[in-house]
This record gives structure tokens, C-alpha cells and sequence, in this order.
């Protein structure tokens, strides 16, 4: 039997129909496939969020983000271990400690800022000149971060026992009331908290974390999110590379847009950005074995339960991609 020409007019059209409603179901397929992936990712006021926005690296997201804002990292840890987060950031050692304690999270990468920006600061007025005046004193600092290991790193490079000095754990805002107040002799801390004190407080530095700390700010997720939300999560780690990037090179406007949403003063925050150059990194074996040693330092500090190995806390695979589209 032939098949005439209406016959295969009429086979080209069901076929073009066919291939038409296949692409149809295709995309809307796809477009439902991305609503249903979003992303909770934990922020702080002038973070993440505000630092996408200003770049213009939020458009176009292939899924949704939804937002949670925190007063600090140390809940945004809490919240990844319990399972409401599938992303966050924190200091290195913060995130060091909630592994420690068996969270199912992993540094996935990060941003690096001059350790200069991590300080030990006395009032104007306070006899303290340097790290060797530090013995006897009362040094104030957040548990299990930063603060605490540069005390103990300070104190340990100026040949000084930690038991000959007194550990005050506190947090930044309490932490310059008692500074200024004088309840504490001196205040070891971060940017832009650095700049504010010594801007608008008068405050000194009397030592840093030049040589002493990795000054490293990690992007953790779940291990849930890193099974069930690569792409997406993988897709937010190279826009963030990117939004830091950007940064740099706009570190007025980033300053000033920053500043409107934390009524922080433009000054202290440009001053800050400017000192700290944050870059981003990519979690290779030379970060793995500069955080191994910050690490273990922590753990004879007493600061970590145990020893960690750091290797196993990382997933370098987002780093990894992430490198070679920046």
C-alpha cells in the first residue's frame, strides 16, 4: 500500500505536534522541578543576602532561597545541626567545634580576610602597650572561635601561661560595653567591630592575627542538602564567589549599601572592607592542612573536645567546580 502526499503532510504535522507537546511537557517539567527546590540558607544583616543583591548575582536563580536572618553564626551552626538549614556561614574554628560535636555538615568553601583584621584591642587610656603587658590581665572573647584562640595563640607567642591570664567569654556587644567600662582590660575581635573601636572608641591594637589565625569564613551545608540540592547549592557557592569578587572592586558602594541595612557608619564599614580585601578560596590541600594545624592547636588549647581531622570536615568538590568558572 503507497502513501500518498496527504498522508505525509499529515505524519509531519503529528510528528511536529508530538515533538511540540514533548518540549512543552519538557519545560514545564523543568520549571516545576525548579519551584520545588529551595534552598534555606541562614544570613546575617549586611551578609550574603544583601551582598547577591548588590551585585546583581540574585537574578536569575535556577530555585528558590528562602532567607532566615540570624544576630550571629553561632545559631546558624545550631540550626544546620538541627536540620533547618541547608546553608549558612561561619568562622572557621566555630565550625570546627559544632563538627566536633557530631553535626552532619561540611565546609563546602569560604573567603579568606587578611588576618590583620582579627585584633586584640585595650582602651586608649589603658597601660597595656603589647602582647608582653598581658599577663595577670582579663581578656575578653567569644568561646570557641576566633577570639578565644587568638588570646590563647597572642599569649602563647609573648611566652605567657594561659592560666596567667583570665578568659572573659563573651560576646562582641558585651564584650565593648565591658571594654569600655573597663570591667576588662582588653577585647580580642574581628572587622568591622575592629574599625568601630578603634574609629569611634579611640580603641588601640595591641596585637593581631597576622601568622597565628587562618582568618577563614566557611559556606557549610548540611549533608542532607549536599545529597538531595547539589546543583542548587552548587550554583549558590560559584554566585557568591562571584558577589565577593565584585566587591572588591566596589568597595564604596558596597560599604554604603551595607551600611543602609545594618545602620552601621559608612566609614567603620569601608574602613573594614578595605583592611580585610575578603577574597574567596578554594578549599584545596593547602587550606585543609592550614586549618589541620589551627585545629589542632585549638584541641591542646582546649578549645576542641578531641582531634579533628579536617579533611574529612570539608567537601572540596563545590570549590573545585566553583574555580574554574570564576
Amino acid at each position: 500500500m503507497s502513501i500518498n502526499s496527504d498522508d505525509h503532510s499529515i505524519t509531519r504535522r503529528l510528528a511536529a505536534s508530538l515533538l511540540a507537546a514533548a518540549i512543552t511537557l519538557s519545560t514545564a517539567a523543568a520549571a516545576f522541578a525548579a519551584d520545588t527546590v529551595v534552598l534555606r540558607v541562614g544570613d546575617q544583616k549586611g551578609g550574603n543576602r544583601s551582598l547577591l543583591e548588590i551585585s546583581g548575582y540574585a537574578k536569575d536563580l535556577p530555585y528558590k532561597i528562602e532567607w532566615s536572618e540570624f544576630p550571629a553564626a553561632a545559631p546558624i551552626l545550631e540550626a544546620l545541626n538541627a536540620g533547618a538549614l541547608d546553608v549558612g556561614y561561619t568562622g572557621d574554628l566555630s565550625f570546627l567545634s559544632v563538627y566536633a560535636a557530631g553535626a552532619p555538615i561540611k565546609a563546602i568553601g569560604g573567603t579568606r580576610s587578611d588576618a590583620r583584621t582579627q585584633a586584640i584591642l585595650v582602651r586608649q587610656d589603658s597601660p597595656i602597650k603589647s602582647a608582653a603587658d598581658l599577663k595577670g590581665k582579663r581578656l575578653a572573647g567569644t568561646r570557641g572561635g576566633w577570639g578565644q584562640f587568638l588570646i590563647d595563640a597572642t599569649l602563647e607567642k609573648a611566652q605567657i601561661k594561659l592560666e596567667d591570664a583570665t578568659f572573659a567569654p563573651l560576646g562582641p556587644v558585651d564584650a565593648k560595653i565591658a571594654l569600655v567600662a573597663g570591667s576588662i582590660d582588653a577585647w580580642a575581635v574581628w572587622e568591622p567591630y575592629v574599625s568601630f573601636a578603634t574609629l569611634k572608641d579611640k580603641a588601640r591594637v595591641i596585637a593581631d592575627g597576622e601568622g597565628l589565625t587562618p582568618t577563614i569564613t566557611f559556606i557549610v551545608a548540611s549533608d542532607n542538602a549536599i545529597a538531595t540540592k547539589r546543583a542548587a547549592v552548587q550554583d549558590l557557592v560559584q554566585r557568591l564567589n562571584k558577589a565577593r569578587l565584585w566587591s572588591l572592586d566596589h568597595l564604596g558602594e558596597y560599604a554604603k549599601s551595607t551600611a543602609e541595612l545594618t545602620k552601621l557608619p559608612e566609614d567603620v564599614l569601608l574602613s573594614a572592607y578595605t583592611a580585610q580585601r575578603t577574597s574567596p578560596i578554594v578549599i584545596d590541600e593547602n587550606v585543609v592542612k592550614e586549618v589541620q594545624a589551627a585545629s589542632d592547636r585549638s584541641t591542646r588549647y582546649g578549645i576542641l573536645p578531641k582531634t579533628l581531622d579536617v579533611g574529612k570536615a570539608v567537601d572540596r568538590s563545590f570549590t573545585a567546580a566553583a574555580a574554574g568558572s570564576n
